[in-house]
């Protein structure tokens, strides 16, 4: 990984160091789970707690942000993560499975499988709790105060000063592997959208993403 004076990063994704690569897949498929082709969504709002497992064979990404910070649950519980921003990316192969609470069955959704017609989405914010994947950063900015980013997104930063952050013009990320439990988004373009209710498979494990 280079300085912030233009070279790209290379690297393996953690949560330590470049959670942010992610945010673009989960969002989209986050807003699939509420039925949300396209629309508007909230920055802020109460989650159910319940984790998302996302993954993508590559998403663009144009301007990103990241920082820690948490998000609550309708009793006002947190639960502390790496929030992602990412202002607008393409997304190559996307999937999104969550398991159903109570009942034996799994939702996977699958968007932008031609490669031609990949999936795209705007203005993206995700709570990451997991990630990985390989990724190359272009411009990239380490440690900066997290109220001061704003190639995220206009809702992609730290409301108080004094928070690490990060934040880069472009990333791309391939085998990209992530958990999430909140996301939300301004639009999506979701090219070759199918849902699918899933049993468990034959060896009775329930039917993921990963």
């Amino acid at each position: 990984m280079k300085d912030a004076q233009g070279a790209p990063a290379y690297g393996r994704t953690n949560w330590r160091r470049f959670a942010v690569a992610a945010a673009v897949p989960a969002v989209a498929a986050g807003a699939l789970v509420f039925g949300m082709a396209n629309g508007a969504f909230a920055a802020s709002f109460a989650v159910s707690g319940q984790s998302f497992k996302i993954s993508a064979d590559k998403l663009d990404g144009t301007g990103f942000a990241q920082y820690g910070d948490s998000v609550k649950k309708v009793d006002g519980t947190p639960i502390p993560v790496a929030i992602s921003g990412i202002s607008s990316a393409k997304l190559y192969n996307l999937c999104q499975s969550v398991k159903t609470p109570g009942l034996p069955i799994t939702l996977t959704i699958r968007a932008g499988r031609d490669e031609e017609k990949p999936a795209a989405a705007t203005n993206l914010l995700i709570g990451v709790s997991e990630l990985s994947g390989d990724a190359e950063f272009t411009d990239i900015n380490i440690g900066q105060d997290a109220s001061t980013l704003g190639l995220g997104g206009k809702d992609a930063h730290y409301p108080d000063a004094g928070m690490f952050g990060q934040e880069a013009k472009h990333v791309t990320i391939t085998g990209l592997r992530q958990t999430a439990v909140s996301t939300s988004a301004g639009t999506f373009k979701l090219t070759g959208l199918g849902m699918k209710v899933n049993l468990p498979g034959a060896d009775g494990k329930p039917v993921e993403c990963f």
